[in-house]
């Protein structure tokens, strides 16, 4: 019952700050429970993340206590790369993604049903992995190199914004962003921008966190989310305040979502 009345108070007390008709008709924007004006949130955003690069799996583990694992295998299944693509995977960084679509692409699953243009096919492969973060982005170099893909012609790493890539139109198979389009200021720029670059029939894909609707969970989550994920946040990497934040946006994402599909 008490947690009942403290994530109640809280989402009250908040969340409706942040309607999707405030939002629309505002030059401020939400960054976790706080409202702050549009140009202030890339570099608070930008700061967070550059503050979680290093344990950044480890953050992805405790929000979603390690599934975020299978929610990409799945992701990059729904994708079905194929040799010769061209793919752009935004707000990536860490190369988590990538990685997996590449792997794809060399399995031998998919070397089998080849042909013998595959080779050729295999050179042309381009995965692009953009960030707005430098540091997302460095870890995703030491990954690969860890990985022996460091060198890899098909990954190619590319610092950008979502919301104005710097990729012709109609130039991309496919569009990956995983856990990434809730820390944008402008999702209707995101999008756009992704219908721009993909080609006629691309493929687009998100991937996200959603709201608990069983109440008994829901409590539980809450709790876990509020009470242990910052916690832990400032034991094992020294950082509540990252934390605190990556668990606000979620509350206030999923809100945002609601609001918005109810209208």
């Amino acid at each position: 019952m008490a947690l009942r009345m403290v994530t109640g108070k809280l989402r009250s007390k908040w969340l409706p700050r942040f309607s999707a008709a405030s939002l629309l008709h505002s030059h401020a924007t939400s960054f976790g429970f706080k409202e702050v004006q549009e140009e202030e949130k890339s570099r608070m955003v930008g700061n967070v993340f550059s503050s979680v690069a290093s344990n950044y799996d480890l953050m992805n583990d405790l929000m979603s206590v390690g599934l975020h694992r299978l929610w990409k295998d799945r992701l990059v299944s729904k994708l079905n790369p194929f040799p010769g693509m061209k793919h752009l995977d935004v707000a990536g960084g860490t190369g988590d993604v990538a990685f997996r679509i590449l792997e794809a692409i060399n399995s031998v699953k998919h070397r089998a049903m080849q042909d013998v243009l595959e080779d050729n096919l295999h050179e042309e492969t381009q995965i692009f992995v953009c960030d707005i973060n430098p540091n997302m982005l460095n870890v995703g170099k030491k990954r690969a190199l860890e990985r022996g893909i460091g060198e890899a012609k098909s990954l190619l790493w590319v610092e950008g914004d979502a919301e104005a890539l710097n990729f012709k139109d109609n130039s991309m198979d496919g569009y990956t962003i995983a856990f990434g389009i809730r820390n944008v200021t402008h999702i209707e720029r995101v999008l756009a921008e992704a219908y721009r670059v993909l080609k006629r029939g691309g493929r687009f894909l998100c991937l996200e966190l959603s709201h608990v609707d069983v109440p008994i969970f829901k409590e539980l989550y809450d709790y876990y989310s509020f009470s242990i994920i910052p916690a832990v946040g400032e034991l094992v990497a020294g950082d509540r305040d990252s934390y605190q934040y990556l668990v606000e946006r979620e509350i206030c994402f999923d809100d945002c979502r609601c609001r918005v599909s109810e209208g």
